[in-house]
């Protein structure tokens, strides 16, 4: 079994309701359990500030499944909630799913980078990832808590 972290994120058709419910989606995916899941945060967008404030979380789950088939899965959640993939990096969206993390592993293919490519800039995914597990060491070497000195919470709060 394999322990994977994935990030949520909404600002569009309630995303309070979109985070929530697709945390109870992922419960019932076939393969995975859900073992835990951070508070729920508001924090302002990433890139055009011209957009509603993100709704943000982290759940953890184990698996049995390949990192690419949980990122197809999670494709199918985020496509369930209307989400339109138009290209526009950090616009706003009904829901977005990321793998941040699966086990100790570095992937680097057309499909999937884990660790995921901004997790040690964003308050966003460093903070919910601490709610889950203070003491996490990236695949890196990097424990997660020593980034908080360079990464402000930026008006981030819980819910």
């Amino acid at each position: 079994m394999a322990l994977c972290f994935i990030g949520l994120g909404a600002n569009l058709n309630d995303p309070i309701q979109q985070v929530k419910t697709a945390l109870q989606e992922l419960a019932k995916l076939p393969n995975i359990t859900l073992l835990s899941q951070s508070q729920i945060y508001i924090s302002k967008p990433m890139g055009p500030t011209n957009q509603p404030d993100y709704v943000n979380a982290v759940a953890l789950i184990e698996s049995t499944l390949s990192p690419h088939d949980i990122f197809d899965l999670t494709c199918h959640i985020e496509q369930s909630h209307g989400r339109i993939r138009t290209g526009e990096h950090w616009g706003p969206r009904t829901l977005d799913l990321d793998i941040l993390l699966y086990d100790n592993q570095v992937i680097s293919d057309d499909k999937l980078t884990i660790p995921h490519y901004g997790l040690k800039q964003r308050e966003f995914v460093i903070y919910p990832l601490l709610d889950i597990n203070p003491k996490l060491i990236l695949p890196c070497g990097t424990e997660l808590a020593s980034l908080t000195a360079n990464i402000p919470l930026n008006g981030m709060t819980p819910l």
